[in-house]
């Protein structure tokens, strides 16, 4: 006969063998990734759970842009004309630029740079836990979309893709303190290594030395180096530089040049030695997000 009362193992054994299991578990997803395939379907199950829970705010978005007043609407179209004007003279520019740039390539017998396959995405959600900076977009493996993708806005460099799912993805922002990215001067092709500090308005520059030329305002571009980001799209710009003896290296501030606290749509880069096919949502490959180091060449 049962007793009411039952006597298990004590507390202490199965905090002792929680604790076991657990160090096994993370060792088996670290080391031997175990446990990937199984995040890929988790991550997939959620997909619909991700749109249900985003579609309250894209109602409430479609509803504010009905009720937008005909003089709102008539000002952002003129101040949308004014750019696009703006954006073709530039545009203008870089067609004489880029042949240039050819006719140089040529007189050197140097390769040419291909055009990479590119793809609009668009946030989904944005992870609430302080000490990691995420976000969610709305394309997956079904668009082509892999590990370690770089993924930029239209004022540079974002992050890159850390999970993929079927329909989304999770993309690690260049700000988070686990993300590193090798840059260099645009101004004199120093090179330096931007790591994360948890802040979206804030990357650090280490291991600088006193005698390294550095100066508020330039400009770091993405290097080309750990064959992760293209070369030359813009990452953040010089706010500060404290050369302290007392220290053995420099302290330097940065600030992220694209918008990573108002991300809305996102454009995934694909390798130029990629050749899979383009999808409905790939963009036209003559649109350049680069304009703004051109802009910067121009200015120089």
């Amino acid at each position: 006969m049962d007793t009411i009362f039952t006597r298990g193992p004590s507390l202490n054994n199965r905090l002792t063998l929680a604790l076991v299991l657990s160090v096994l578990l993370i060792f088996v997803d670290h080391k031997l990734e175990g446990f990937k395939s199984t995040r890929v379907y988790l991550n997939s199950l959620m997909s619909p759970i991700q749109y249900l829970a985003n579609l309250p705010g894209l109602i409430l978005s479609e509803s504010a842009q009905r009720l937008t007043s005909k003089e709102q609407l008539l000002a952002e179209n003129q101040t949308m004309s004014n750019q696009l004007l703006l954006m073709s003279e530039k545009l203008q520019q870089f067609d004489v630029v880029v042949k240039e740039n050819e006719q140089l390539r040529s007189l050197l017998q140097a390769p040419r740079r291909q055009e990479s396959r590119k793809m609009v995405a668009e946030l989904m959600a944005v992870d609430k836990n302080p000490y990691s900076q995420q976000v969610v977009i709305n394309k997956g493996a079904i668009d082509g979309v892999y590990l370690s993708q770089p993924v930029i806005d239209d004022s540079g460099i974002v992050g890159q893709v850390m999970e993929v799912g079927s329909t989304n993805s999770r993309v690690l922002l260049v700000a988070d303190v686990t993300h590193a990215i090798p840059v260099r001067s645009l101004r004199n092709d120093i090179r330096f290594i931007a790591t994360g500090s948890g802040s979206l308005n804030e990357l650090y520059v280490e291991h600088v030395p006193h005698s390294v030329d550095i100066q508020e305002g330039d400009l770091l571009i993405s290097s080309g180096l750990g064959s992760i980001f293209p070369e030359g799209y813009p990452v953040a710009r010089v706010t500060q530089v404290v050369r302290d003896e007392s220290r053995p290296f420099a302290r330097v501030i940065v600030t992220p040049t694209a918008s990573l606290d108002r991300l809305r749509h996102l454009l995934l880069l694909w390798h130029e030695d990629d050749d899979d096919g383009g999808t409905s949502d790939e963009i036209d490959s003559d649109i350049e997000p680069e304009d703004n180091v051109v802009e910067e060449l121009e200015d120089a």
